[in-house]
């Protein structure tokens, strides 16, 4: 009888609702109209405030096993409508899908997941696997560590001051990627510019492409790499004295420093121009 008064507790609590987790336990988040924003505390316990339409609104709750799943419900149970302003522990990993949803996630230091349809994505943290995704919103991500994959159709996507894998794309949009450092990113766009800032490692790859856009692409000073560009009705610039090693048509390589990297620029009709970050040295066009 106590067991079951407890459970029915979690699942239908007021407004602004507290319940302890356990170390290991993952928050789940579906919402298909309301913003969610997620932060920090240092406390072993999930704190969930909902801004509702409905008075009667509840925290449905259920932290059975190593899930903590979450929603909000009416008088009767039924689904409504609603913002969650969510307090977690830094190590709690967070799976959240919206809508109609913006998303915004600070301090959390674990795997972070979200996917939205309207709504733009915004996370400060994240260490492990990072998954970000939007139909129609920007995405942002700053602070990360670990293997990042962070994706728009409709919009502008951004990486800054993270250490890891990267995989960012967008079809119709900007990928902007400022303060990396990584062995291996893979940036894509299809109607968006491009911009890469950030190491070039020794046995890195560094692949970034775009059909009708430029690429911005900082050579750190003393880094090495095997440069292959490929472009049909685009322009190269660069900042550095280029010797050209394989030449064909406008498909051509060069060294930089002593190699070691590779990186691989491609844009069709887009200008891509090899920078060397801070300099005012006019660039070199091809």
């Amino acid at each position: 009888m106590l067991l079951a008064l407890t459970l029915a507790a979690l699942l239908a609590s007021g407004p602004d609702t507290t319940v302890a987790v356990q170390k290991g336990q993952r928050l789940e988040l579906g919402v298909h109209h309301g913003d969610v924003t997620v932060q920090t505390w240092s406390r072993s316990a999930v704190r969930v405030q909902l801004d509702a339409d409905e008075d009667d609104a509840r925290v449905r709750i259920d932290a059975s096993g190593g899930t903590v799943s979450l929603g909000a419900v009416g008088r009767w149970g039924a689904p409504v409508q609603a913002d969650f302003t969510i307090t977690v522990p830094t190590w709690m990993a967070l799976a959240i899908n919206g809508v109609e949803s913006d998303v915004k996630v600070d301090g959390v230091q674990a795997p972070i997941a979200v996917e939205t349809v309207n709504g733009d994505v915004t996370v400060h943290g994240g260490d492990g696997v990072v998954t970000l995704h939007s139909v129609e919103g920007d995405v942002a991500l700053t602070g990360a560590r670990g293997r990042m994959d962070v994706q728009s159709v409709n919009s502008d996507v951004s990486v800054s001051d993270a250490q890891g894998d990267i995989a960012a794309q967008s079809v119709n949009g900007s990928v902007q990627l400022v303060g990396i450092q990584s062995q291996n990113v893979d940036a894509s766009s299809v109607n968006g510019d491009i911009t890469y800032r950030g190491t070039v490692q020794s046995g890195g790859r560094y692949h970034v492409t775009t059909h009708n856009g430029d690429i911005r692409f900082g050579m750190p000073e003393g880094a090495g790499a095997v440069v292959s560009v490929s472009t049909f009705q685009g322009d190269f610039e660069s900042g550095f004295p280029v010797t050209l090693t394989k030449p064909n048509g406008r498909n051509f390589s060069f060294t930089v420093g002593g190699g070691g990297a590779r990186v691989e620029l491609e844009s069709f009709q887009g200008t891509i121009r090899l920078e060397r970050p801070g300099s005012g040295e006019s660039p070199r066009h091809r």
